[in-house]
């Protein structure tokens, strides 16, 4: 919206500013951060009046059942303050001429409202029952078919995959480009959703990785830069650049109120519309699996719950003490707060590993 400001530029010099995805970005990224210090407690308190919690007590997780004692009144569809930082803020500093842009709006409110009714309905039940498996996969996947075959059918869109260090893309998908967008959507955000189990987790990862794509957008939609470091340019997606500030804003806003002692929990509204707007973004600057090294502490988690029920199933013996692996580091003993900024720490660690594959090709 203020994008069009930049019309007015004969007025005066400073209209000008909002020409530069740069300095909409900066802006993006602290509307949200405040909007979401200042919408916060409205929205915590909102939530605690609707007594938004469910059972934090699951089935087969007996063993850590003491941890979660003291959050059982903890409100949780947090995730409602993310998306409506991030959505508002992007339409403000966005240019909303821009197809992308929308894209990714899209994307988030679809997981986001996908997230919402499963915990609506776990808040309904007071249990830790809400949508069924299934019926949460197919609205996700449902996303990814839609935003496959868009790019699909658009004949100026790169299909081809590419890998970290190399220059040239590896395999041209084709039509196996639709099924791959679906699992990256539907992968990426089952992923972030099983992150989401300690107090500021997942959200202080998501800021690591949002950060660091924001970069990659930047420089995978603006043909110089991406001529220079030898990467595929796609035309349009430097302005999900503004989104990507939006989103890191809106995590760091969220974190004031998530980190450890939490005083709200995102909830598979957050998990869920996060980690598609994410894969979503890897998508579009063609960085799928750039998106592995970036996002590595989701992709680990994930795959410790891969890895423990393969693992039980074919030998009859666990791999770890609990998956995800955050539960297990539980089970070890360590304390949360500790978990957590390890953890950080190593995403933060690989945000720049995968920066540092843009330049060495």
């Amino acid at each position: 919206m203020l994008y069009f400001l930049h019309c007015f530029k004969d007025s005066s010099i400073l209209f000008n500013l909002f020409r530069y995805i740069t300095f909409r970005s900066a802006g993006a990224s602290i509307t949200a951060f405040f909007l979401c210090l200042w919408l916060g407690p409205a929205c915590i308190a909102w939530l605690k009046r609707l007594r938004a919690v469910t059972d934090q007590e699951r089935a087969y997780a007996e063993s850590i059942h003491e941890h979660f004692k003291h959050k059982k009144d903890i409100p949780m569809m947090g995730g409602v303050l993310i998306v409506a930082s991030v959505v508002i803020a992007t339409l403000l500093w966005g240019n909303l001429e821009n197809r992308f842009v929308w894209m990714m709006i899209l994307v988030m409110l679809w997981f986001g409202f996908v997230g919402f009714l499963d915990d609506w309905l776990k808040m309904r039940s007071k249990s830790s029952s809400g949508l069924s498996s299934l019926t949460k996969l197919l609205g996700q996947l449902l996303m990814g078919l839609a935003i496959g075959v868009y790019l699909y059918t658009d004949q100026g869109f790169d299909k081809w995959l590419y890998l970290p260090l190399l220059k040239k893309g590896v395999y041209y998908l084709g039509v196996l480009f639709i099924p791959f967008v679906i699992l990256v959507l539907a992968g990426t955000s089952n992923a972030l959703n099983l992150t989401d189990g300690l107090d500021g987790l997942a959200i202080g990862c998501t800021m690591f990785a949002t950060t660091a794509f924001a970069l990659i957008t930047y420089v995978t939609g603006h043909v110089d830069f991406a001529y220079y470091l030898a990467i595929p340019f796609v035309p349009e997606a430097g302005e999900v650049t503004v989104f990507c500030a939006a989103l890191a804003g809106a995590s760091a806003g969220f974190l004031w109120f998530n980190s450890y002692p939490a005083e709200v929990f995102m909830g598979d509204t957050g998990s869920l519309s996060l980690g598609g707007a994410l894969g979503a973004i890897a998508v579009i600057t063609k960085k799928e699996i750039v998106l592995v090294i970036v996002g590595g502490i989701f992709v680990w988690e994930a795959l410790s719950v891969i890895l423990q029920v393969a693992s039980f199933k074919l030998r009859g013996k666990r791999i770890f003490l609990m998956s995800p692996f955050h539960h297990h580091l539980q089970r070890k003993g360590w304390p949360e707060s500790k978990i957590t900024v390890r953890l950080w720490i190593i995403a933060f660690i690989l945000a720049i590993v995968g920066l540092s594959t843009l330049k060495v090709r």
